[in-house]
């Protein structure tokens, strides 16, 4: 019963409001401690996770790069982009980009979009650009709607593409778990019966995100006949 203690170690260092990173490391020795590893086997222990798992340390390559890119002015960027763009409007941006995510997902590829790297620095700015171009000043619900139908678009895109591909974690775990239950199936079967749901999922979310477009209007309009500000455009908001 010993080894349960690395989970007292998360409890108590997560109601104290401790350093996650730190909290989890001393959890994970403590556990290796009680339950019969020595110091230097804890240790080694870490050490072979991460050799066998070098790919985890990307992301603290691909993080800094990205907050060096905001603070060089990419969402400025991203936004004149967008607004040169004739015709652009936030429903068909987040369409188009929902669709690509779909598109590469079924291929394999659920690496080139995300929230980090994509949604934060590039969609959600030119989506709110591309609204501030039609309308103007937007309220700040709408603008924080933008955002929310951007996060979206990613996640929805990924969830109803990815299981088209044959060769995805959530395949094979279905493909574990009817056989415990006596059911066999190729993962071939399940990426393909995993088509007509992308394809509703497509159908149904590119019409929301086509009459999304309306309800920013509406919205905008609303806003200006109440008198509301954009506190987001404000010069020293947020300040």
């Amino acid at each position: 019963m010993l080894v349960l203690l690395g989970i007292a170690v998360v409890v108590v260092g997560f109601l104290a409001r401790i350093n996650p990173l730190v909290v989890i490391l001393t959890a994970a020795i403590v556990t290796g401690l009680t339950g019969g590893l020595g110091a230097v086997e804890t240790i080694s222990a870490f050490g072979g996770a991460f050799n066998d798992n070098r790919y985890i340390s990307i992301v603290w390559l691909v993080l800094p790069v990205i907050g060096l890119l905001e603070r060089a002015g990419l969402q400025e960027q991203a936004r004149r982009l967008i607004s040169s763009v004739r015709g652009a409007t936030t429903g068909r941006l987040l369409l188009a980009y929902f669709f690509a995510r779909q598109v590469t997902a079924a291929l394999g590829q659920t690496k080139l979009g995300g929230h980090p790297q994509m949604v934060r620095p590039l969609i959600a700015p030119m989506a709110e650009a591309a609204a501030e171009t039609r309308h103007g000043p937007i309220p700040d619900a709408t603008r924080f709607r933008i955002r929310s139908h951007a996060a979206a678009a990613d996640n929805i895109g990924l969830f109803f593409g990815e299981d088209i591909f044959i060769a995805i974690a959530s395949i094979l775990l279905i493909k574990g778990f009817l056989e415990q239950n006596g059911i066999i199936v190729q993962p071939l079967e399940l990426s393909v019966w995993a088509i007509p749901t992308a394809i509703v999922a497509l159908l149904v979310h590119g019409t929301r995100l086509v009459l999304f477009d309306r309800r920013i209007a509406r919205e905008v309009a609303a806003g200006a006949d109440d008198g509301v500000t954009d506190r987001a455009s404000t010069p020293g908001a947020g300040e």
